[in-house]
């Protein structure tokens, strides 16, 4: 007979269901990350160039892929969002309904 599988509903912050402190920290760098990487590749440059123009070393760019982000602050992965030629913008506005507040991002 086949176990039954529990599933549990996400919270939409996959760091908060891990338990995991400061998850909206953790989602805001991952999804930072994950543009830095994503522009890194749309533009077809190698992880050294990379590394020269964002002006830190290439296993760091390496770490920066591979989403081990820990020696990664917000503000400094918004300046390598600025060195890649993207504004970076900060919008803080009143949540719409009772629901708990949240920390996102959003890509344009």
């Amino acid at each position: 007979m086949a176990e039954e599988i529990k599933v549990q509903k996400s919270s939409g912050n996959v760091f908060a269901d891990l338990g995991l402190a400061n998850p909206d920290e953790l989602l805001v760098k991952a999804e930072l990350a994950r543009q830095i990487s994503k522009i890194i590749t749309q533009r077809n440059i190698t992880q050294v160039e990379a590394a020269q123009l964002l002006g830190i070393d290439q296993p760091k760019i390496s770490a920066l892929h591979k989403g081990k982000l820990s020696g990664f602050s917000t503000e400094r992965l918004f300046r390598f969002l600025n060195a890649l030629g993207c504004d970076v913008e900060i919008v803080v506005k009143n949540k719409q309904s009772n629901s708990e507040a949240k920390t996102k991002v959003c890509i344009d």
